[in-house]
C-alpha cells in the first residue's frame, strides 16, 4: 500500500494550503516536512527534487510534483473531485481559475508594505462582490443544486469554501449580499471530511502574522 502524501512547504498557508484542503475533503491523511530556514529550502534544491526550484512539492504515488495546478489536478482527478467528463471538468477548471484569483490577491496582502494594504484590501472586498461572489451566487442560484458542477462535490466547491473564509478574514460580513453563498458555506462546511478540517487542532494553517512573514522573507529571500 502506497504511504500517506508528503508536502513540503512552510509552516503556512500560502500555495499549499489549497493542497491540504483538497487532500483533508477527499478524507487523504498527510504527512507534512516543513521548510523552517534557508538551509531547509537549499537542501530540497541541491538534492534535485524541485524540478524548477520551487515549492511547494508534493510526494504522492512514487512522484516529486511541483506546480501548484499541477498537483491540484491530479488530486482532484485521482479521488474523483474533477468531474464526470471534459465539459464538466472545463466549468471546474473556469471556477477554480476564479477562485484562485481572489485568494492570490488575500494570500499576497500580508506581504505588502504598510501603506498599500489599506488600498489593496479595498480592492481585494470590491472584487470578491462585485467580480467573483456574483458568478457563484448565480451559478448555484441557477441550476439550484448544492454544488456547483454535475450536483456532485468537486474541487470547485471545495476551493470556493476555501476562498469564501479567506474573504470573510478580510471583511467578516463579506457575504451579506449573497444568500445563495451562505448557505452553500453552511452545506459545505459541514461535509465530514471538511468540518473535520475546519476543527482547531487539525492542519489547516492559520492566517500569517508579522513573525511568520517575516520568516518567510528571510528563506525565500524576499
Amino acid at each position: 500500500m502506497a504511504g500517506k502524501p508528503k508536502l513540503h512547504y512552510t509552516k503556512g498557508r500560502g500555495k499549499m494550503e489549497s493542497i491540504r484542503w483538497l487532500l483533508a475533503a477527499a478524507g487523504v491523511e498527510f504527512e507534512e516536512q516543513f521548510i523552517e530556514t534557508k538551509e531547509d529550502l537549499e537542501k530540497l534544491r541541491n538534492g534535485g527534487v524541485l524540478m524548477f526550484q520551487q515549492v511547494p512539492m508534493v510526494e504522492i504515488d512514487g512522484m516529486k510534483m511541483v506546480q501548484t495546478r499541477a498537483i491540484l489536478s491530479y488530486i482532484a482527478a485521482k479521488y474523483n473531485l474533477y468531474g464526470k467528463d471534459l465539459k464538466e471538468r472545463a466549468w471546474i477548471d473556469m471556477y477554480v481559475e476564479g477562485t484562485t484569483d481572489l485568494m492570490g490577491m488575500i494570500m499576497y496582502l500580508p506581504l505588502q508594505p504598510a501603506d498599500a494594504k489599506e488600498k489593496n484590501l479595498a480592492l481585494i472586498i470590491e472584487r470578491a462582490t462585485t467580480r467573483y461572489f456574483p458568478v457563484y451566487e448565480k451559478a448555484l442560484k441557477d441550476h439550484g443544486h448544492d454544488y456547483l458542477v454535475g450536483n456532485k462535490l468537486s474541487w470547485a466547491d471545495i476551493h470556493l469554501l476555501e476562498a469564501i473564509l479567506m474573504a470573510e478574514e478580510c471583511k467578516p460580513d463579506i457575504l451579506s449580499a449573497f444568500p445563495v453563498l451562505q448557505a452553500f458555506k453552511g452545506r459545505t462546511s459541514n461535509i465530514p471530511t471538511i468540518k473535520k478540517f475546519l476543527q482547531p487542532g487539525s492542519q489547516r494553517k492559520p492566517p500569517p502574522d508579522d513573525k511568520f512573514i517575516a520568516g518567510v522573507r528571510k528563506i525565500f529571500n524576499i
